[in-house]
């Protein structure tokens, strides 16, 4: 037997979810199209999110169309948040981690991930980018049956979630 410690398989972290939204703020053609680019960046075909209130100043009507977004999981997931991570040059910024490990980052426009080609006839959109980091066993939190909750040591902190990012992915994290 090998002298080495061997890691805990319940204490390695993954990535759960990668969630893309993009607010249009507008029903019509220019939410169509915009769904048309999640779609492709993706592959997935991306939820229509309604707006919960009325604005008039910014002249949105309760239950009106405004926004997509995708959820990606596993290989999915993985794979779209390096081409995210590049369009922002693998750099974070530290305030963009929350203190349960989680990170959320914004493109300016979707040009800027690695292999996209601008068509006119779609346009440009900018979108966030929302990553849910984990350990095995937070299913029970989420569970129907046998609900129960998960141990202070055991969440993800916002060091773990840095450290994580940084080995995982060669991020670079910024103070401002």
């Amino acid at each position: 037997m090998s002298t080495l410690k061997l890691e805990n398989p319940m204490r390695r972290l993954k990535i759960e979810k990668v969630v893309v939204n993009s607010c249009i703020g507008t029903s019509g053609p220019r939410l169509e199209k915009a769904a048309k680019i999640l779609e492709m960046l993706t592959g997935q075909k991306p939820q229509i999110r309604r707006a919960k209130k009325t604005i008039r100043g910014f002249g949105i009507h309760r239950g009106e169309p405004i926004a997509v977004r995708v959820t990606l999981r596993g290989k999915k997931a993985r794979e779209f948040l390096e081409k995210a991570l590049k369009a922002v040059n693998n750099k974070v910024k530290a305030s963009s981690f929350d203190e349960n490990g989680n990170i959320s980052f914004g493109i300016r426009e979707h040009l800027d991930i690695p292999g996209t080609k601008y068509d006119p006839e779609l346009g440009i959109i900018g979108m966030d980018v929302s990553v849910h980091i984990t350990r095995p066993g937070y299913r029970v939190a989420w569970r129907k049956r046998a609900r129960s909750k998960i141990g202070s040591k055991h969440k993800v902190t916002k060091e773990e979630a840095m450290k994580f990012l940084r080995e995982e992915f060669g991020v670079e994290i910024t103070s401002e």
